[in-house]
């Protein structure tokens, strides 16, 4: 399955990891908006703990529809070929596991015991419009993990599995398999896989300049020709890198 650009998945390229996990979900979604992309951040899909560390990945998917009881029971849900079991020992590491729930918190879209085996597999961390179950556990494998609230109901009461890697809606945003996903403390922004290298060195630009911009407002000027940037504000921004960066005085 590839993406809406054509990009095929694959393992995202360290050094766009590495400005994505630098920069905020806020600045990518700016970015994107310069391109014409308005529907790129999701909607009531916050972090399981505000002092998780950011997440960038890209996306493999699993899809969620209301469990039927002739389908739906624990005896089927134990079973090996179970797409939901499926998905945790097949998200590649390295990714993002996109669960889409249909908005759902009526039944758990993940336990403690899959958060820790996607950590051990080396999974960057799973994102839900749905809720998770034993979240204090969760919370404490370490893995970042965004989700809509607390679903502590067990699975198959309410939710069935019907797709691995494929298109899904999460949080009212579209994700594509291998689209890259910034997830921290204000959401989770969707990248289209094409995008990622320059929307992640943009975003750092523009993460550096608030850096300048916040020294000078801490000293009391106005934003007015300062935030967002201006021609001459640039100037004096690249004059202060070429300085060295120097602090408040």
């Amino acid at each position: 399955m590839t993406g809406a650009t054509g990009a095929a998945p694959g393992p995202l390229d360290e050094t766009v990891r590495a400005k994505l996990l630098r920069v905020g979900s806020a600045n990518v979604a700016n970015v994107l908006l310069k391109r014409g992309l308005r529907n790129v951040m999701m909607t009531g899909v916050g972090p399981l703990s505000p002092d998780q560390p950011p997440m960038a990945g890209p996306a493999y998917t699993l899809r969620f529809i209301p469990a039927r009881e002739d389908l739906d029971t624990m005896a089927c849900y134990g079973r090996e070929d179970n797409l939901h079991r499926r998905a945790i020992e097949e998200c590649p590491p390295g990714s993002v596991l996109v669960i889409d729930a249909f908005g759902s918190t009526a039944a758990s879209s993940m336990g403690d015991m899959m958060a820790a085996r996607l950590k051990y597999r080396g999974a960057a961390g799973v994102v839900t419009d749905g809720g998770y179950r034993d979240s204090a556990a969760v919370r404490d494998t370490g893995l970042p993990c965004y989700q809509r609230g607390n679903a502590p109901k067990a699975t198959p009461i309410a939710l069935h599995p019907v797709s691995l890697d494929e298109p899904v809606g999460c949080g009212g945003v579209a994700v594509y398999p291998g689209d890259v996903l910034l997830g921290d403390g204000d959401g989770v922004v969707v990248i289209p896989r094409a995008l990622a290298a320059e929307a992640a060195h943009e975003a750092l630009d523009a993460a550096e300049y608030e850096e300048f911009a916040a020294l000078h407002i801490s000293r009391g000027r106005s934003i007015l020709g300062l935030f967002p940037a201006t021609a001459d504000s640039r100037q004096e921004y690249d004059e202060w890198v070429a300085a060295g960066r120097p602090g408040p005085e």
